[in-house]
Order: C-alpha cells, then sequence, then structure tokens
C-alpha cells in the first residue's frame, strides 16, 4: 500500500493513478477514498491524475487516538501533497473533505494549487452559535455521538439507509449496495478518529479561512441537503470567498457524488477546464 508518514508519526493511506494534471480527492466522515470511485475512474479516463487519501483514523490510514481535527487534518492532506510533489492541482472535498480543503488553503496556501471545489461541504460552520443563529443546535451532533458509541454499526446503517442519500424521502428506491458500501467504509474506520471527528465537522469555523482564499473554488451544494442544510452552508461559503462559483441542484442528495454521479463529475470536468 502506498503511504507517506506524517511529522507525528500518522500513516496516511492514498492511491495516485494516472498522469496529467493532478486532482486531488478529500472525502466526508466516516469514509473513506473508496468514496471517490466514480470521480477517479472518470477523471482518469479524462487524462488526469487522481489522487485520494484515506483520513486519520478512517479507512486504511493509522487509527490513532488523537489529531482528529480540521489542523491535523489539513496538514497530513500538505503531507500527501508534499510527498508526491504536486504543482497546480485540483483539489476537491466533499462535505468533511471540503472543510479539510478549506482549512488546507487557508493554512498552507494555494501556491500549488490551481483551483477547488468543494462538495456538500461543512463549511462556514454547521453548530448554532450567537454569531450563527441558523445552525443546527448542538444537542444534534451530541446525539450523534452517542449513538455512535452505543452501536456505531446500526447508527451507520441508518445514516447510509435514510438521510445521507435522501432514501427516506418519499418514491426514493434505496440501492443495498450502496447502502453497503458506506456501512462498509465507515465500520472499517477507528470508533474514535469518528467519534472525535463529529466535533470536527461541525464546530468548526471556516470563516476566515475562506476570507483568506483567492483562487477560484465552485461551490455545489443542494437544496434538499439533509446532512449539510443548504441555506446556512454553500451560498455562505460562495459570499466569504474572493473567487467563488455558488452550483445550486434540486433534490439531490448529500451523498450526490455517487448518486448523481454523472451531473456532478460533468460539473466538476466544466470547472475544471473553464
Amino acid at each position: 500500500m502506498s503511504t507517506v508518514t506524517t511529522k507525528d508519526g500518522v500513516e496516511i493511506f492514498y492511491k495516485d493513478w494516472g498522469k496529467g494534471q493532478p486532482i486531488v480527492f478529500s472525502h466526508g466522515w466516516p469514509l473513506s477514498a473508496d468514496d471517490w470511485d466514480a470521480q477517479l475512474l472518470f477523471f482518469l479516463d479524462k487524462g488526469y491524475r487522481v489522487i485520494a487519501h484515506d483520513r486519520r483514523g478512517h479507512g486504511r490510514s493509522s487509527q490513532v487516538g488523537d489529531g482528529h481535527d480540521m489542523d491535523h487534518y489539513a496538514d497530513d492532506l500538505a503531507a500527501v501533497t508534499g510527498h508526491l510533489e504536486l504543482q497546480n492541482a485540483i483539489h476537491v472535498g466533499h462535505s468533511t473533505g471540503g472543510g479539510e480543503v478549506v482549512r488546507y488553503l487557508a493554512r498552507h496556501g494555494d501556491n500549488r494549487v490551481a483551483k477547488a471545489a468543494i462538495i456538500s461541504a461543512v463549511p462556514p460552520l454547521m453548530v448554532r452559535t450567537e454569531a450563527n443563529p441558523a445552525g443546527l443546535p448542538k444537542e444534534v451532533f451530541d446525539d450523534f455521538q452517542a449513538q455512535l458509541a452505543t452501536n456505531r454499526s446500526e447508527f451507520y446503517r441508518a445514516v447510509a439507509a435514510g438521510p445521507f442519500y435522501n432514501y427516506n424521502r418519499p418514491g426514493a428506491k434505496p440501492s443495498e449496495a450502496i447502502i453497503q458500501n458506506w456501512w462498509r467504509q465507515g465500520m472499517t474506520g477507528g470508533a474514535k478518529a469518528h467519534y472525535d471527528g463529529i466535533v470536527a465537522f461541525s464546530q468548526t469555523d471556516f470563516t476566515a479561512d475562506l476570507r483568506k482564499i483567492t483562487i477560484p473554488v465552485l461551490v455545489m451544494h443542494s437544496e434538499d441537503d439533509q446532512i449539510v442544510p443548504y441555506a446556512d452552508a454553500g451560498p455562505l461559503s460562495a459570499k466569504l470567498l474572493k473567487n467563488g462559483t455558488l452550483k445550486t441542484y434540486k433534490g439531490f442528495p448529500h451523498g450526490m457524488p455517487t448518486t448523481q454521479a454523472e451531473t456532478i463529475n460533468a460539473d466538476l470536468l466544466a470547472f475544471i477546464e473553464g
């Protein structure tokens, strides 16, 4: 397996396929690089070099007990890009991975990066605060942690079979294979990383990070996202970015890179080549 060891001794697994301009993919919670299968194969076929890593504590990376916060996530991403000596890269992040990309760009600069896209992403801030009154109550995320600690397997099955892919909507046709693949990825990772990750994706404020970014960023979000509500995410991020473009979808789920891969891939390609 291809891995890079971070400064604090964590082995980060990554896939690196093809040649050409690199596109680096950062996955959502609690998944792995495997969640990008539809994108990796599509862009590889278009002549790009595609790279995707497993976040620390997730997938095939080290199941360490600490460092499950956005600063470490960003530094781990920087370890991968530095190890591979990437230049003129495109960064694409889904959900928590969108936060990872935003923090990476703000923390490490964009001298290696040409463009970025964040999909169904957690910035600017998910949790409700005095400064973010439209956010979700902290109790929502406390409940996520309680369910994970009580029965992680059952909790992950319920997320995948319900709101993540909008399979709980009237008339939806759930895919058992997609549900099981989500569950498989989640259960491959470590419970501690996933437990702490809930705080990382819900309580990190990316407002200042977004304001620092100057490269073109495509913000892709569905109005029917049940995991990261649209109104308090995509439009606000696009406004905070100096060079942000908002692409809004109707009826797509949070996990739209999987269920709506044809549309998402085409829109990403148009942005990258535009």
